[in-house]
């Protein structure tokens, strides 16, 4: 096992380029995510119509409720896994692996119970119109039935870059990619499944990424090596990955409870507004996968440089980082203001929809410099140890002004517009605050001595 520490090049090396390397597959990764979710809406809206558009777009928040949780609470492995790892410890490190796959398991049957036995209530506390109503519901109880599939790869994948490997998950998100599309083509395009047939083709690649990791954990020889037999809870290391991850879980939770909020309000201005809020969300989301990205190459990067007991490094690597992510994001934030109209009209050929997209991105396109701020930062914190600060800040800096915008304001302003508006205004405050914490060092020195 010392060849791990001897060839890791987190703990060594020029930090940009480090960063690049391991930044670019799971940059490529999350792109063929986003591309294979694309794919969806793009068949659905050009397929099926506007209303099996609304259906599946209006889903998403809802089914991040509960996933969303779960994989925060796993991300308290990720964290652990790579300060084991980066720290050499590989008996611990082996018994955080096999405490993940379990909470997995886990986690993925409570979602899916919850999910079926939730789902119509949830979507008419949204207010979902009752025209889309039974094909939003159709999609969401597939999804939930075949949840334990994605719960296994978003851990999975979680650990194999906990321990530096970015490139595995990769490939697997390729394979899952063009799973999906082959399947939209043949279960929507040719057998004209509609949202069934969509549902279907999602689980299924969900499936197939899911064993593929697996296999990938079960055959390596390493320290990190999964064998069924020892699939349980360690109660230490249980202990630590619910400190560090459920505050991200819970953080996870008040996100997608302020985003069905929001999303609550768009469906109030009908199927129209529903339908171009689905389509920018799909545009909107490549923001987010870069800055995602980022956000889990610094967690990773930070989280074995703490391990290793590199704590210049750290300090280092989240400059670096932070100011790769700013360029990135303002160069895409350009693009994707100037190229508005014309990538809506992928997802539908109704000019109403189109106009109503631009003028979402008009409003968000300018300020998702903002939050690279708080991905960043949140992520380092995280990162060495300390999750409850950043769970904090983010809660009441975004979610809780959320709340505050849609309850206090939006009533008196009632457009879509208005309800929009609330992403920039919460992304400045709470970037702000988190600036303040960061460059206070404070929560390294806490991290440093409690680590002894």
């Amino acid at each position: 096992m010392e060849q791990n520490m001897k060839t890791n090049s987190i703990t060594q090396g020029v930090i940009w380029k480090q960063l690049l390397v391991f930044f670019f597959p799971i940059l490529i990764g999350t792109f063929f995510q986003q591309l294979y979710n694309t794919v969806d809406t793009i068949i659905v809206g050009q397929y099926v119509g506007t209303q099996a558009l609304a259906a599946v777009g209006t889903t998403g928040t809802l089914i991040n409720l509960l996933v969303g949780f779960f994989v925060g609470l796993s991300s308290g492995a990720t964290v652990i896994i790579s300060q084991y790892f980066g720290g050499g410890d590989w008996k611990s490190l082996s018994k955080a692996v096999h405490t993940s796959i379990a909470l997995a398991l886990a986690g993925g049957l409570v979602i899916m119970v919850l999910g079926l036995l939730t789902g119509r209530l949830c979507l008419g506390l949204l207010g979902v119109p009752g025209e889309i109503l039974e094909d939003a519901l159709l999609y969401l109880n597939i999804y939930y039935g075949g949840i334990l599939f994605c719960m296994v790869y978003n851990v999975g994948t979680g650990m194999l870059r906990a321990i530096g490997d970015s490139r595995m998950p990769l490939y697997v998100l390729i394979v899952c990619c063009l799973v999906n599309i082959v399947l939209d083509l043949l279960f929507v395009v040719s057998f004209h499944w509609g949202v069934l047939g969509v549902a279907l083709a999602t689980v299924a690649s969900q499936a197939v990424s899911a064993v593929l990791i697996m296999l990938r954990l079960m055959c390596t020889k390493e320290s990190y090596r999964v064998e069924p037999r020892h699939i349980g809870f360690d109660r230490g290391i249980l202990k630590n990955v619910i400190r560090i991850g459920l505050p991200a879980g819970l953080q996870s939770v008040m996100y997608s409870l302020s985003n069905l909020i929001i999303q609550a309000g768009i469906n109030s201005f009908g199927t129209s507004v529903i339908a171009s809020w689905a389509a920018m969300g799909k545009i909107d989301g490549f923001i987010w996968m870069v800055m995602g990205a980022f956000g889990i190459s610094i967690t990773t990067f930070v989280g074995q440089n703490f391990g290793a007991g590199n704590y210049d490094r750290v300090r280092r690597s989240v400059r670096v980082c932070l100011d790769m992510t700013l360029g990135t994001i303002v160069t895409l934030s350009a693009l994707i203001l100037i190229f508005s109209r014309p990538l809506l009209g992928f997802f539908t050929g109704d000019a109403e929809v189109i106009e109503i997209g631009a003028n979402f991105l008009k409003i968000m396109g300018p300020s998702y410099f903002l939050f690279v701020f708080i991905e960043i930062f949140s992520g380092a914190i995280r990162g060495a140890g300390e999750a409850l600060q950043p769970m904090l800040i983010t809660t009441f800096g975004v979610c809780g002004l959320r709340f505050l915008w849609m309850l206090c304001v939006v009533p008196f302003f009632h457009t879509m517009e208005m309800v929009a508006f609330n992403y920039p205004i919460s992304w400045a405050i709470t970037a702000a605050v988190f600036t303040v914490y960061y460059l206070r060092m404070n929560w390294l020195k806490r991290c440093i001595k409690a680590k002894g």
